[in-house]
């Protein structure tokens, strides 16, 4: 149970940095840090102690096995995070040549 408590903390730091922060690079930061406490929190719901790989055997006894389905959806979750990553981080990049500034608050006041 700790372990979601945990998992929680750094979901809350991550929405911390996006609602708080005005530079927009610390805000990419913070979409990165609720990323991972997602993806955390999407493996530890397939976690199982003493769990083993699904891997089946007619000489087998089946026992205590591990989910393989949030690891896929984590390999997912990755891929689809890192195209968001870029696609944010391209859009600072443009933003910085167009406003010379990465403060949200100095956006807004420009016009143009």
């Amino acid at each position: 149970m700790s372990l979601y408590f945990l998992c929680f903390v750094l979901f809350c730091v991550g929405l911390y940095c996006v609602l708080r922060k005005r530079n927009i690079i610390k805000i990419i930061i913070g979409l990165g840090i609720i990323e991972y406490a997602v993806n955390l929190f999407i493996i530890l719901t397939g976690y199982r102690t003493q769990g083993r790989a699904p891997i089946l055997d007619n000489k087998q006894e089946i026992l205590n096995m591990v989910d393989p389905l949030p690891q896929a959806m984590v390999l997912t979750t990755i891929v689809i995070g890192l195209a968001l990553t870029a696609l944010v981080v391209s859009l600072a990049v443009r933003i910085y040549e167009k406003y010379g500034t990465f403060d949200i608050t100095k956006i807004r006041r420009l016009k143009g």
